[in-house]
């Protein structure tokens, strides 16, 4: 008796969460679903993006950066980032107030401009906007998102409470559908709530931890430290030293010495990105990535723009041959939520559940309409 009260409960909390969350966590998935393969769309449809592979030598970010400035005159240099050899390099243009994000894609081997993008405009920030936000005012709409996807934790875990057989009778049809001829349309959804339900379980899990570790910042502390973690997650940018002899005795295009010193010491790397100062006391921050389509293997160097000595920090983004165990699953955090860390398998898998996924809000809504229908027609006999 004690233990029908208890589901009947918990059936209680989960349906109200469920109609409650709902339509965000089916908003949230769909968007999931439709920017998994926006790289692929992206590579596949422009062409800007490649270069025809030359015998010559990338032009160094200190003439890159004088064409890229030429494009957007106004906007502030964030970063330039070098690729394949059959890629065309980066100018990276971002500010945070007022805020602004735009590509300038340059032939590396002449200098051409080949593209000036707004990152901010076109369907897949579209999507991801929706994705992160809901279309909302980021403030609001990053709250309302990592509350709808706590909610969608509880319910995975009340779903599987309630999913729990009680013998071994129930089991099975609990694990696949055993549909006679003339099974009942709210049979088979109900089936299809259920099953589903127990068969996106954990991915559904690791969906959501992911997911919070962005949307709350109490959740990634609370789950860096208990992974182990002792460093700051908050990104703080180290100092370069200036003084007057500093002033005045500034190193000739310190830029390109930093990138030569990165090609040499990372001669396998998929990607090198060199950031100029943005200030007097900013450091140089330069970062090189070993593998293509994942982003935790980046390892993150900064050197004083005056003297290039590099400056150690004491915070994530730093020397990955420094990374314990907690860093890295925090670093990993992008490429598990959209299973690029399992390659293009990873990202149909990804796509696969998120589709699932969204499903769920449905069935379940029409498990909840079908028996409220029901308790409306039933007539009570005079």
């Amino acid at each position: 008796m004690k233990n029908n009260n208890l589901k009947k409960g918990i059936g209680k909390i989960h349906l109200w969460l469920g109609l409650s969350s709902g339509i965000i966590v089916f908003i949230i998935a769909m968007t999931g679903c439709l920017y998994a393969f926006q790289e692929e769309i992206q590579n596949s449809t422009e062409e800007y993006r490649f270069v025809k592979e030359q015998d010559a030598t990338f032009l160094p970010p200190s003439k890159l950066a004088v064409i890229a400035k030429k494009e957007l005159p106004n906007k502030l240099l964030h970063a330039i980032k070098y690729n394949e050899k059959n890629n065309a390099a980066e100018a990276e243009f971002f500010h945070y107030e007022p805020t602004y994000y735009y590509t300038v894609f340059i032939n590396p081997y002449t200098g051409k401009v080949l593209k000036t993008v707004n990152n901010e405009e076109g369907f897949f920030p579209f999507i991801l906007d929706g994705h992160f936000y809901l279309w909302l005012p980021h403030e609001i709409g990053q709250t309302v998102v990592a509350s709808a996807t706590l909610i969608f934790l509880a319910l995975l875990v009340s779903g599987l409470i309630l999913w729990y057989p009680k013998n071994k009778n129930a089991a099975k049809q609990r694990f696949w559908f055993k549909w006679k001829k003339g099974t009942k349309w709210k049979r088979k959804n109900y089936d299809l709530h259920n099953i589903t339900g127990f068969y996106v379980l954990i991915i559904g899990i690791i969906f959501a931890i992911t997911g919070l570790v962005w949307g709350f910042q109490w959740f990634a502390y609370s789950y860096y430290k208990v992974s182990g973690g002792e460093k700051s997650l908050l990104y703080e940018e180290p100092l370069s030293k200036i003084n007057t002899k500093t002033a005045t005795a500034t190193i000739a295009n310190p830029l390109d010495k930093i990138w030569h010193q990165m090609q040499k010491e990372y001669p396998q790397a998929e990607s090198i990105e060199i950031h100029p100062p943005e200030k007097a006391t900013s450091p140089i921050a330069a970062n090189a990535n070993s593998d293509k389509g994942t982003y935790w293997k980046i390892d993150y160097r900064y050197f004083d723009q005056y003297s290039l000595k590099e400056i150690p920090v004491f915070h994530l983004w730093g020397r990955q041959k420094e990374a314990k165990i907690a860093d890295n699953l925090m670093k990993m955090n992008y490429d598990i939520h959209t299973g690029a860390i399992l390659g293009l398998p990873g990202k149909i898998f990804a796509f696969l559940f998120s589709l699932l996924i969204a499903s769920l809000p449905i069935s379940g809504f029409y498990v909840w309409w079908g028996r409220n229908k029901k308790k409306k027609n039933t007539t009570i006999p005079v």
